[in-house]
């Protein structure tokens, strides 16, 4: 069984506070994780939520380890990027050398991101029926890789 930590409850840098929701074992193809809102510190407005991913499985190649929105109010403030960047410590806390990072092949914001981080592009690809969140008319998908053992 997963353990997890109560140390990654609330991580904070100089503008943002990601605060835990959720903490999920995981089950079948699910892996474990941690699920955040991401909140801004200078009026406490939950601006997005934000998930890491422990472990790797056949799914976590589609799915990425990093999950993130933020409310169409909100975007355009790099609060992906900044809420990705911390949540990176837990990651590398559980001894992950490298996780994956996935979006839809039109996701513009998404892709940028992800490659302001310095992920690689592993492929553009279409996803597997295999997949557990495969449906049809799904979009391809841009595979990254981002070392986080550096």
């Amino acid at each position: 069984m997963f353990e997890f930590t109560d140390k990654f409850d609330i991580l904070e840098n100089d503008e943002l506070i990601l605060k835990i929701t959720q903490k999920y074992n995981g089950v079948d193809e699910m892996i474990p994780f941690y699920y955040y809102d991401i909140i801004r510190k200078t009026d406490s407005a939950t601006v997005g939520k934000i998930s890491i991913r422990i472990g790797n499985n056949f799914h976590s190649y589609y799915n990425g380890h990093i999950g993130y929105e933020v409310f169409k109010e909100y975007r355009g403030n790099g609060y992906s990027y900044k809420a990705s960047l911390m949540v990176l410590d837990v990651a590398r806390f559980y001894g992950m050398d490298f996780i994956y990072l996935t979006c839809d092949e039109s996701n513009i914001a998404s892709y940028k991101t992800i490659e302001k981080l310095g992920a690689e592009l592993v492929e553009i690809c279409d996803v597997p029926r295999e997949y557990f969140g495969w449906r049809v008319s799904m979009e391809r998908h841009r595979i990254y890789r981002l070392e986080v053992m550096k």
